[in-house]
């Protein structure tokens, strides 16, 4: 704590601060607008009025995570959906089917909606920021917004469908 303190009030000189351990990857905080900016992106959300989309803002948090971290282990149980905010995550599904997910895109809402095991797995390839919406919290939100619940399912539909044409 002391090393942090005299790092904030700038008595460690440049050359050693780079020594210092950090816990963030990246610098700034996730303000409340820019969690509504990033959600109001997300196709799934689109059917959404701003006030729907300040609540389900309201239910996310904001997690950082080493390069290397799994997310998501095809076959466990799922409990949270997350949108990437910074970095980068490779999905696996099988050996030859791989894909990467870049900021703005999502993954996890399968296995909160139906309580089933992720159908794939997916790794931080850099450092990554996340927004990260819970499942008791996210099956209070559908039981409160069930026009989201409405843009979720034709959004799956549309994941299955093209999973469907692509090789594997």
């Amino acid at each position: 704590m002391e090393l942090i303190s005299r790092i904030l009030d700038g008595s460690i000189p440049e050359s050693l601060r780079a020594a210092a351990p950090r816990t963030r990857f990246f610098g700034g905080r996730v303000t409340q607008d820019d969690k509504i900016a990033r959600l109001e992106a997300v196709p799934l959300l689109a059917e959404c009025t701003r006030r729907q989309i300040k609540a389900v803002a309201r239910i996310t948090d904001v997690i950082e995570v080493p390069a290397g971290t799994a997310l998501a282990r095809q076959g466990q149980p799922g409990n949270e959906f997350y949108l990437i905010v910074d970095g980068s995550a490779r999905v696996e599904v099988t050996p030859r089917k791989r894909s990467r997910l870049a900021p703005g895109a999502y993954f996890g809402e399968m296995s909160l909606l139906d309580g089933g095991e992720r159908s794939a797995t997916v790794v931080a390839e850099t450092p990554m920021r996340l927004l990260v919406i819970k499942r008791r919290d996210f099956a209070t939100l559908l039981r409160e917004a069930p026009e989201l619940t409405q843009s979720i399912l034709a959004t799956l539909s549309r994941r299955v469908r093209q999973a469907e044409q692509t090789p594997g």
